[in-house]
């Protein structure tokens, strides 16, 4: 991996206040709030509110950002959204969110590899800061899943919240963040997990779903718990950095049984590992910077800190990053 010169400089996030807990999801549809602890670690998920969309999300998650770093956006030269619920299908929520925040000259573009998004967009902020075209990127994954959520399919509508983070990465030759990455796409399997658009087949195989989330839940299941701990060696394999070595695991939060999975077959303690399922279930792009950001919060992310981050979804897409955590 080239030599980076991208350094991550402040983190943000934002949630909507709106609770949606397993008690109240009781009365929705069959099912119950030991059921849904057992099987994906879910305690509530939060929810947007009617005339709240991704843009809106993800313009507080940068104002979050700004507040408590005290942090200009007015010379950020590129906006990268990472998400699958856009407001619209054009203009991109990039380009919403440049408006919101009164930035007049930048770039601004959405990025969607759904659950692995933010780590994908981090990737190509770092690269397009060692490359040298620009200096100054926000990176944001955000979501409203409710929009895109069958509130009569219990095995579905137990798992999906909103929320987005934000992260400000900025040029920086002499203490850069990036360490090493390792991403993979199987797009044969994507019709394994899905939201459905103009097209009605995949991979010569008829669709179902009216613009709702699908997913065949063991299918990702295995495939995740095979793949990821793979992938997090392969992150490893060109530094001189054992597995031993990182601080903290941050997985793509899809439930709890994956994670443990993931960290039992890779040998990384549990302990080790964050998530943010428990409190905003799972936010497809945004569960690993609401992870990040609920880290640094709790004092547990310290400056010097070795994280591991892998996000695994749609697409089938995953992508993991090393960094160092100094901001």
């Amino acid at each position: 991996m080239l030599k980076s010169k991208a350094r991550i400089t402040a983190i943000g996030s934002y949630v909507p206040e709106k609770r949606l807990t397993n008690t109240q999801l009781e009365k929705m549809v069959e099912t119950n709030d030991e059921w849904i602890v057992k099987r994906t670690g879910i305690k509530e998920r939060r929810i947007a509110h009617e005339d709240e969309f991704t843009s809106d999300i993800a313009y507080k998650a940068v104002r979050n950002l700004m507040d408590r770093y005290d942090k200009s956006v007015d010379d950020v030269d590129m906006i990268i959204v990472c998400t699958m619920t856009p407001d619209f299908k054009t203009p991109s929520v990039a380009s919403l969110v440049q408006a919101k925040l009164g930035i007049t000259s930048t770039g601004a573009i959405d990025l969607n590899a759904a659950c692995a998004g933010f780590t994908y967009g981090l990737h190509v902020a770092n690269g397009l800061i060692t490359s040298g075209l620009h200096k100054k990127i926000l990176v944001i994954g955000a979501e409203t899943l409710s929009r895109v959520t069958d509130y009569t399919d219990r095995t579905t509508c137990v798992i999906f919240g909103d929320g987005g983070g934000a992260v400000l990465v900025e040029y920086d030759d002499q203490q850069p963040s990036f360490i090493s990455s390792h991403l993979g796409s199987e797009g044969e399997r994507g019709s394994k997990l899905y939201c459905t658009n103009l097209a009605t087949r995949m991979n010569g195989e008829d669709l179902v779903g009216n613009g709702h989330f699908v997913q065949s839940g063991r299918e990702v299941y295995k495939w995740a718990v095979t793949t990821v701990p793979k992938g997090m060696l392969a992150v490893l394999k060109n530094t001189s950095i054992d597995l031993s070595d990182v601080d903290w695991f941050v997985p793509h939060s899809a439930n709890v049984k994956i994670i443990e999975s993931i960290c039992e077959k890779s040998g990384f303690p549990i302990e080790k590992t964050l998530y943010s399922l428990v409190e905003f279930g799972n936010t497809s792009s945004a569960t690993i910077p609401l992870s990040l950001d609920k880290g640094v919060l709790e004092g547990k992310i310290k400056n010097g800190n070795k994280l591991l981050l892998y996000g695994f979804g749609g697409g089938l897409t995953h992508a993991g990053l090393l960094i160092n955590w100094n901001i």
